[in-house]
């Protein structure tokens, strides 16, 4: 029996010596491998540590050099501005040196027989002098520039030319008009001394004014209102016209401040208007540029209440409306002078609901699009189009 044990014993002890060895070899071979990795990702992270290193110096020096360009600009930028105001300290001393004209008398017996010629062609049929034949299908885009002066204002551009100056009358009432050269520079700017002044000879009331053609159409009170055509390259006035209508009213029953409102399209030139003969509804004018003529009147079926502003294109008069409690713009009475159009064809334009009502709209023909000043917010509105024919 004692054999039999002791060769047991032995025969245990060789295989937990054999175990104990190959436990040992497992975790030698486990170490070796775990002592390859730890030198592998000690080689990795020495090599992204250089590479840190090398990318920090890179962004280090990219940084002084972005410093330094800054620096170059900003003091460029300051030459520039200071060569620009002294540029405008030039211009104002100039238009100084130009006296203001002499006041343009109104010649009663010719604004008799102009008025007299007018209203025979009271309601007339009107012959087009071009063949556009579009009307408003709705607002496509609107983009809102920036906020600028007062509630109330007007801000256009010149329809006829290549000039890019935005012409901003701030308020209803004063005596100097802003000139910016690029619709960029009005963006940009709220400053009024990065823009020109124009001091007119008479002083404007309300937003009805125009530039057409190199000539700024303004509105003149006194005593009765007065169109003034004011030369924009001579700073002089070259021709007044007074409306044949006794007693004048306000326009558009939401904007109190304006007696004429003058417009361009691909027509022409026209003046929007209201009487006491006639003072629930708008009136409309067709006139003459360059003499300021008025060729022909009509009698509009769109009336003057909550009526905010309006504009014409393509010889159809678009009116405004809106209420005293501000709620969405929209387009609710078409007038068109070639009777093309009834009121009843044309589609119900809506403007996007932005701030209060719109002051001044101004229909820009060349860019088929209207300015437009919402409570001191300068808008531009972007129009979809469609032929008459397909309303």
């Amino acid at each position: 029996m004692a054999p039999r044990l002791s060769l047991l014993l032995a025969l245990l002890l060789a295989g937990a010596s054999m175990a104990q060895q190959q436990l040992m070899e497992y975790m030698e071979r486990r170490l070796a491998v775990l002592e390859e990795r730890i030198s592998q990702w000690h080689d990795q992270s020495s090599r992204y540590s250089t590479e840190l290193r090398e990318f920090k110096n890179q962004v280090l020096t990219m940084l002084e050099n972005s410093e330094k360009e800054r620096e170059r600009l900003r003091a460029e930028v300051e030459n520039a501005a200071v060569r620009v105001d002294r540029l405008e300290r030039e211009v104002d001393y100039l238009e100084t040196q130009n006296p203001a004209p002499p006041c343009v008398e109104v010649d009663e017996k010719l604004m008799e027989n102009q008025g007299s010629a007018a209203k025979r062609r009271k309601n007339e049929k009107y012959d087009k002098l071009t063949d556009c034949s579009d009307t408003i299908s709705q607002v496509k885009a609107m983009k809102i520039l920036k906020k600028f002066g007062s509630s109330a204002g007007l801000w256009t551009k010149d329809p006829v030319g290549s000039s890019e100056k935005i012409y901003v009358f701030d308020g209803t009432s004063n005596d100097t008009v802003y000139v910016f050269p690029r619709m960029r520079e009005f963006t940009l700017f709220s400053a009024t001394r990065k823009a020109a002044r124009i001091k007119l000879p008479y002083p404007w009331v309300g937003t009805g004014h125009l530039v057409y053609g190199g000539h700024l159409y303004y509105i003149r009170q006194q005593g009765t209102f007065q169109v003034i055509k004011f030369s924009l390259a001579n700073k002089t006035v070259v021709d007044s016209s007074v409306f044949p209508a006794e007693e004048q009213i306000p326009v558009f029953g939401l904007s109190a401040f304006n007696y004429i409102d003058m417009a361009a399209d691909e027509e022409g030139l026209w003046a929007i208007y209201a009487t006491r003969e006639n003072e629930k509804n708008i009136c409309l004018a067709k006139l003459d540029p360059a003499s300021l003529d008025i060729e022909q009147m009509w009698d509009t079926p769109c009336p003057r209440e909550n009526a905010e502003s309006a504009f014409v294109l393509c010889g159809a008069l678009y009116v405004v409306y809106n209420t005293r409690l501000p709620s969405r713009s929209r387009v609710q009475c078409v007038f068109d002078v070639s009777g093309a159009m009834t009121p009843e064809d044309a589609a119900l334009v809506y403007f996007p609901k932005r701030y209060g009502s719109h002051s001044s709209m101004k229909y820009n023909p060349k860019e088929r699009q209207i300015y437009a000043w919402d409570d001191g917010y300068q808008i531009i509105y972007r129009m979809e189009m469609k032929k008459k024919a397909e309303i």
